[in-house]
Formats: C-alpha cells, structure tokens, sequence
C-alpha cells in the first residue's frame, strides 16, 4: 500500500454492453465485506479470464469487478478463527473473480471458507507460478491414479499441452515417470521443444484431429489429460486401451462432445471429469501437498512468465488467441 492507504487493483467496468478495465488506485474501505482481508503478493492469467475480459461466456458475473481467479498472500486482518494475521494463503476458484473481487489487487478481502494454507516448503511466488493451471493439473494426474492409470500401464496423452493445465500437467506425470505425448493445435509445432524440455516424449498431430473419429480407432493410450473438448475429447475416447481413463477439465476448442458409447461398453473406458473451482477442501489440500515435490522447479521456470498488473487485458487477449505458451503469473506490486 502506499503512503495514503491506497493500493493498486484491476477494476473492470462495464457501459454500453462493452468492458472497460483499468489500473485504479483503491482503499480497503472499498473492498467488499469479507472476513479476511489479504495483502496479495502474486496471481495468475488463465483462459477464463481471457474469456472474461472478451465478454464471452458471462465470466464476468458483477461489475465493478476486479478480476483474478486464484492469489497467494498474508493474512492482514482476520474474523476467522481459522486464520490470523501473518498466516500465507492460496485461494483457487469459488468464483472468485466472477462472482467475488478477485486476486488482481495489492489488497483483497475474501471469505475464510475459500483459504487454505500455504502448504510447508513452498512460498507464495511458487504457489502462484503453479497456480490454478498446476493445481488443476494435479487433480487431474490423481484422477488417473484413482482410475487405476499407473507409470507402466502405457503412454499418456496430454491435449492443449502447450497451455496452462496442460503444460503443468506434462511436467507432473513426466516427473512421477509417466510416458507423455502431447497434442498441440495446428500451427504450434513450435511448442515441442519447450515440451520436450518439462517431460514430453511424442507428439500427435495430423489433420485427423479435426475430423470425427469412428467408434473405435485403434488403441494408443492408457490414460488422458484433455482441455479441449469437443472433436479431440472424441478421438482421445476412440483410441483408449482397454480400461483406460480420459480425466477432462476443460473445452477450449468447444463444449459439445460427438462421441458414441462404443469406448464404454466395448473397452470399458471411463471418461471422468476433474473440476477445480468447487473441489472440496481436503482433497484441494491435498493436491497442494503433492504439488511441494511433484513438480520440479526446473519446470515451473521454463512453463511461466511473469506480468505486471497492467499488462493484463493485453496478454489476456494473446491468451485467448492461442498465442501463449506455459502459464502467465501476475505480480500485483510490481
């Protein structure tokens, strides 16, 4: 905060049905009432927020807004008994940044019941360079686990793997030994080395992922990560190895799904689908415990860049292109 009580915050209006969003100097007065009140170290940019600043798909549920999905920070003031000032936070999903004042601030008051902990060994600029994107990719590698999906039951493959998720969740199976191809779209063969690098070992392409599949395509794949949808979520189902399992979380290239029941009930396929925002506490605990050592440093570094505030609407706009490789951590304060 500066010397006159204010902080910086990323307030997103809207006039005349178009979004206008920008850099305003705020005091904690004018911050919604919640019972934690947070000095905000880092954020992220996600697509949903590259959705939200096109107004596309009503992300943006509330105006004025300050967006940002997720935020690691400092307890300043608490009602909660669960936390007290000095205690370091993550808070991913619940809305916020839709429906609730998000992490695009210095400053943010957010309700107790979204917070854990900042888990032991890892400090808030890490917490954030995982983020929402690495944290969703680690509910996604679990959900596999879960489905019986292990190291030597077969290649893994990975959609959108040049993204956030998909990148994050390259880096951790990569490091728990899975074998990870990755399919990119069209036009981003450029990506692979940045792929090889945090673990990939092939990678799918061809004209065939934008075209139906058949029923049954021949089997390739013991288990999936997908963030796409629509017809690649369908050719990821037809070319799964008996038992395999697809763990979905996202529909970048389209929410409809062509598919018929031939995988499910000629190969027993399972298709599961992984959601970050509303996950149950215990189990996002979970996930950020694992996340401490199941995904390596090295990676995070090659997978992100960091932003300041005000080049948010321009990247976020880049992101929603397809234009970004990795993840992109926003840095409140510089």
């Amino acid at each position: 905060m500066t010397n006159e009580g204010t902080f910086k915050a990323l307030v997103v209006e809207k006039g005349d049905g178009q979004l206008v969003a920008t850099v305003k100097h705020l005091t904690v007065a004018d911050l919604p009432r919640e019972d934690v009140l947070i000095q905000v170290d880092y954020s992220t940019l996600n697509y949903k927020e590259g959705l939200g600043f096109a107004n596309r798909n009503k992300i943006f549920r509330i105006f004025p807004i300050v967006p940002g999905v997720d935020l690691a920070g400092t307890v300043v003031e608490s009602e909660s008994p669960n936390f007290k000032p000095g205690d370091q936070v993550i808070l991913n999903g619940w809305s916020v940044g839709e429906r609730y004042w998000g992490g695009y601030a210095q400053m943010a008051r957010i309700k107790s019941d979204f917070l854990i902990p900042l888990p032991k060994g890892m400090d808030t600029r890490k917490a954030m360079a995982i983020g929402t994107a690495g944290y969703t990719a680690m509910l996604l590698t679990m959900t596999l686990e879960e489905a019986g999906v292990k190291p030597d039951s077969g290649p893994i493959i990975v959609t959108g793997a040049a993204g956030g998720v998909g990148s994050n969740a390259v880096a951790i199976l990569a490091k728990l030994g899975y074998e990870v191809t990755t399919l990119t779209k069209a036009g981003q063969e450029f990506t692979h080395d940045f792929l090889r690098q945090i673990g990939a070992k092939e990678f799918a392409g061809g004209k065939e992922w934008s075209q139906m599949p058949t029923p049954l395509e021949t089997q390739k794949w013991a288990g999936a990560v997908d963030t796409v949808g629509s017809n690649v979520l369908a050719r990821v189902l037809s070319e799964m190895k008996y038992a395999g399992c697809v763990a979905a979380c996202g529909l970048a290239g389209g929410y409809d799904l062509p598919i018929t029941v031939m995988p499910f009930i000629l190969r027993g396929v399972s298709l599961r689908g992984v959601d970050s925002v509303s996950c149950p506490k215990q189990r996002r605990i979970a996930a950020w415990d694992r996340l401490v050592t199941d995904i390596p440093d090295a990676a995070l570094d090659k997978i992100n860049k960091i932003i300041n505030l005000d080049e948010v609407p321009r990247y976020a706009n880049e992101i929603l292109a397809g234009n970004i490789t990795g993840h992109i951590v926003v840095d409140v304060n510089a």
